[in-house]
């Protein structure tokens, strides 16, 4: 699990970070629209920095921000943003979201975060994978309302959650005046239940489009929908 993960047009190294690469990344930073053609992109809770380098890739954006609170996180994420093709756009806070947020004047065209969300009671004795993993280091309400001061008028927050923390999600949202334009559900298979909610929202009430991603017609033999959406990321796709 240590080792390089190598994607097309960039590699990111990963032994440091408590969390390592997962579909719910890739996926988020290939699903979310760049249509908009953003100047400005915050990634939030980095760990390796993937979110951030696909949208680099994706987009001609000027500067694309990370901030990561676990320090291995943030050093190692630091060297994926240096070893990669748009080292000059890509920048890292080591900082919590609180401390940014005060501290930042900025405003951001897309926000971006796939944050923690496993919010049993039980933890394990790897403190910085804990971190990674449960919601109380990032807990939503935090996260909306930290976008909600971040985010430029037109600008689009893109996020991957449990399915069934949607409804919850999209509620706290509207008390900040954050709805969503897009939602794709996305389930493994196709007799499996949805897993993940990728919402997309903006300040602007308008009705959402809603999507459906299965991701495997059988184990590792995938669907052409999700063949498409992350072809230009995976070397086997």
């Amino acid at each position: 699990m240590n080792k390089p993960f190598k994607f097309k047009q960039f590699t990111v190294e990963q032994d440091r970070c408590a969390m390592k690469i997962g579909t719910d990344g890739v996926l988020l930073g290939a699903w979310v629209s760049v249509s908009k053609k953003p100047f400005s992109i915050l990634d939030i809770g980095a760990g390796t920095g993937i979110i951030a380098l696909q949208l680099a890739q994706r987009s001609n954006a000027e500067m694309v921000d990370a901030i990561e609170i676990d320090e291995n996180a943030y050093e190692q994420c630091v060297d994926n943003f240096e070893n990669s093709p748009w080292g000059d756009r890509l920048f890292c806070y080591h900082a919590s979201l609180e401390e940014f947020v005060d501290e930042i004047e900025e405003k951001y065209d897309l926000i971006i975060s796939n944050p923690p969300f496993y919010s049993e009671d039980y933890k394990t004795s790897n403190e910085s994978r804990d971190l990674a993993r449960f919601s109380d280091a990032l807990p939503f309400d935090e996260l909306i309302e930290s976008v909600s001061h971040l985010l430029s008028d037109e600008g689009i927050f893109a996020v991957i959650i449990p399915r069934k923390e949607e409804e919850k999600f999209i509620k706290m949202a509207s008390e900040v005046n954050l709805f969503p334009n897009r939602i794709c559900r996305v389930r493994g298979n196709e007799t499996s239940e949805e897993k993940r909610s990728m919402l997309e929202f903006s300040f602007e009430k308008i009705s959402s489009k809603i999507e459906n991603l299965t991701v495997e017609t059988l184990r590792h033999n995938y669907t052409e929908e999700y063949i498409k959406l992350v072809q230009d990321f995976y070397l086997k796709m």
